[in-house]
């Protein structure tokens, strides 16, 4: 096992009916900015019980926030923050939401240009960088990114998406009420899903260092998206299923599973760079990219394969090569299971446009990706020709 720091302080609520609790952990005192995406949240009415949670003080709302959030939109919900002297942000949504408001909480009182914020990639920001951070709680209505337990986000401008990370954007708390995503379009529960699973498999899938125990939770999280997957997509309503899908979500990206162990995240960075250029949701580009990458990967990454595939899949019969190649299969099966298409060509790019994405990683210094750096532009380009 590797060397690591473990660090999260965000307190999980989790069940039904508990936004009762926002009145405990919000100060009593606060000015309160609520931050939300295109407006469900408004028309369902949990802005207003929210609001009727926060009791007398002061709130304001600011709708609006994109999925892959927009450095500009931001921007103007962070001017609100200091014009107004907000003291405390609630993100009610899913990951977008959550990741914008993250950025918003940094931006605000940065005393520099926020646009820096971007330059930083994957290094952490600290207070030394950004003095006053506004802190934030979350309402999650939507299971996927993980968001709501870690510190992490992602934010579009201009021409792509860049990761912003700081130990000072963990939320103060979560509320997780699985029945708040009861109402979520199929596709939307469906994208949930992959995404918990490919945040898994990027810590897991790399090579051996004998973490038993990152090894069996990452192996739990995804068995049990297996089991729930298509029932929680064409069962909505069936809580105990929805409570597990909210529940491995989290885990898969609150830092414990990939705690002391190699991590390969090039599958989101190609994916990435395809939302920017085709517009394919995010969690669908991850569920084009996964396959091919694990196939053209094969045997740098032959022995978590192997375990992938028989202790996951419980692929005991065969060669070790026939039980990896059925494992990718059966990867991409569970996908489209799931109502997702799995090639790029299904989404209407054609293979001479390979070239424009590959020069978009080469743009932005994505040329040395992989749990090893020897994931190069050759290796990209391999596999999206495989993922046509």
């Amino acid at each position: 096992m590797q060397n690591f720091e473990f660090y999260n302080p965000t307190r999980i609520i989790f069940g039904k009916d508990r936004l009762d609790s926002i009145d405990k952990y919000v100060p009593a005192d606060a000015n309160v900015l609520i931050t939300y995406g295109g407006g469900s949240a408004v028309k369902s009415g949990l802005i207003a019980k929210i609001k009727i949670v926060l009791g007398k003080r002061k709130v304001e709302e600011f709708g609006g926030i994109e999925p892959n959030p927009h450095f500009h939109t931001l921007m103007k919900a962070a001017e609100i923050v200091k014009k107004n002297k907000i003291d405390f942000i609630l993100a009610v949504g899913g990951g977008s939401v959550i990741d914008g408001t993250k950025f918003i909480c940094l931006a605000a009182h940065y005393e520099g240009d926020p646009e820096d914020l971007l330059k930083m990639g994957f290094r952490r920001i600290t207070s030394d960088v950004v003095k006053k951070v506004v802190p934030f709680g979350t309402v999650l209505t939507l299971p996927a990114t993980g968001s709501e337990m870690n510190s992490g986000a992602v934010i579009s401008h201009n021409d792509g998406k860049y990761p912003v990370m700081s130990d000072l954007t963990f939320p103060v708390f979560s509320i997780l009420d699985p029945t708040l995503s009861f109402t979520l379009p199929k596709i939307q529960v469906a994208n949930g899903v992959v995404d918990a699973f490919v945040h898994t498999t990027e810590q897991y899938l790399t090579y051996p260092v004998g973490a038993r125990l990152q090894d069996r939770f990452a192996e739990g999280i995804l068995q049990t998206l297996i089991e729930i997957g298509e029932t929680t997509v064409n069962e909505p309503d069936n809580y105990i299923v929805r409570t597990n899908l909210y529940w491995s979500a989290t885990l898969a990206l609150n830092g414990l599973i990939g705690a002391g162990v190699p991590q390969d995240w090039a599958t989101h960075m190609i994916g990435h760079e395809l939302t920017f250029l085709f517009g394919i949701d995010h969690a669908q580009t991850l569920a084009i990219i996964l396959p091919a990458l694990l196939e053209v990967r094969r045997k740098k990454k032959h022995a978590k394969l192997l375990q992938y595939a028989e202790r996951v899949w419980n692929i005991t019969t065969g060669t070790e090569d026939e039980k990896i190649t059925k494992a990718i299969s059966q990867t991409r099966g569970f996908f489209e299971s799931l109502g997702i298409k799995t090639r790029l060509s299904e989404y209407g790019v054609k293979a001479e446009q390979l070239d424009n994405i590959v020069q978009h990683l080469k743009a932005h210094g994505l040329t040395a990706l992989g749990e090893a750096d020897d994931h190069n532009l050759e290796t990209s380009r391999e596999i999206l020709e495989k993922a046509m």
